[in-house]
């Protein structure tokens, strides 16, 4: 369950309320009871709503002392008595629509000071243009033709560069820097994250490296999200682009000159090469590796911790390293069991000298 001092929902909401705003069905006298968060089975008490969604979980539901919960109708018939079943085609959808609404302010940060508008202590360069409505927290500093949009926040400690541009509905994270950049609307930087600074390029000699120019960009479009500590390099020679409602984990590495299709995930600790290209609605699982200059088509999934040095086509499931179609992959790796344990196929064993059996 939240805490509600960090966390405070914004209103109650009764079973009715609840099985309207997910097309559910609840068979329960107390339906105006009302209920004033979300939480998980093991941690529910009589006011929140938990969901269930799995065999494994039948014991925790069970035993939960939810108020609610939001079950498929296979397993409505194990809620306890004390908890009243909701019944929804998919429950974690349904869990996640009803969490949205308890908790609508969490879903973009706000400023920790509570006041809108620019801060006594932010460095606002009288040459950045400022639309009305856009928070610019103490300690935060803005350079001359930066432009932002209404709505937007910029957090203490985060840099907006000169001439970057910054949509509307906008949060930019505590100590967050921005150069280079132009960003769409409601778009989120979470803290510590750098976006725009120089890509890593350089020609080497004799005499050692000589650092490239980066002469282009960082695009982000609308309804992007950067995670904490993740790095967004500006392009080389051409805009490195991140794509409308993609979402990028926590301390990823984005190189310049990389393309991201639209509604992408990548999640932490991957790494993305220069001038690689993702497709529409690619997942890149954690710690995967993307060398430079591949294509992954639209739709492919990378499992975690994946090399990937060729380009992969539309649609697929790759993994391992050097990545290759799932199915391969799995096939490798029992093989490699199978060798560990010297379970080797029948047929495959080899005479010595001496006519004992040896792996062939």
């Amino acid at each position: 369950m939240s805490d509600p001092v960090f966390h405070p929902a914004v209103e109650p909401m009764t079973l009715d309320d609840i099985c309207a705003l997910v097309q559910g069905k609840a068979a329960w006298a107390g339906a105006a009871r009302p209920l004033n968060g979300v939480a998980s089975l093991d941690e529910a008490g009589p006011s929140d709503i938990a969901f269930m969604d799995g065999l494994k979980f039948v014991p925790q539901l069970r035993a939960t002392r939810a108020g609610a919960c939001l079950v498929s109708a296979r397993f409505a018939s194990e809620v306890p008595s004390c908890t009243a079943a909701i019944v929804v085609a998919r429950p974690f959808p349904a869990f996640v629509v009803v969490a949205r609404r308890f908790y609508a302010d969490l879903l973009r940060p706000e400023t920790i000071f509570g006041q809108v508008g620019i801060a006594a202590g932010a460095v606002v360069h009288p040459q950045a243009r400022i639309e009305d409505g856009v928070t610019i927290d103490p300690g935060a500093v803005v350079g001359p033709d930066a432009e932002i949009g209404a709505g937007t926040l910029v957090s203490s400690g985060a840099i907006i560069g000169p001439g970057v541009r910054i949509g509307r509905d906008c949060s930019i994270g505590a100590g967050a820097s921005l150069l280079h950049a132009l960003l769409g609307n409601r778009v989120i930087i979470h803290p510590g994250a750098r976006i725009g600074q120089d890509g890593f390029g350089y020609l080497g000699g004799a005499r050692g490296h000589a650092k490239i120019p980066q002469i282009r960009r960082v695009i982000l479009q609308d309804d992007v999200e950067i995670g904490a500590n993740t790095t967004v390099d500006r392009g080389g020679l051409r805009d490195t682009v991140i794509g409308e409602g993609s979402k990028i984990d926590n301390l990823v590495q984005i190189a310049h000159n990389v393309v991201i299709g639209r509604h992408c995930i990548v999640v932490s600790q991957a790494g993305i090469a220069g001038s690689a290209t993702l497709g529409d609605f690619v997942v890149l699982g954690g710690q995967v590796g993307v060398i430079g200059h591949v294509t992954i088509g639209d739709g492919s999934r990378i499992a975690a911790t994946s090399n990937v040095k060729d380009d992969v086509p539309a649609g697929v499931e790759w993994g391992g390293s050097p990545a290759k179609p799932m199915r391969e992959w799995f096939k490798e790796v029992m093989a490699v069991q199978r060798l560990g344990r010297g379970d080797l196929a029948p047929g495959r064993q080899q005479k010595d000298s001496e006519g004992n059996g040896r792996p062939g």
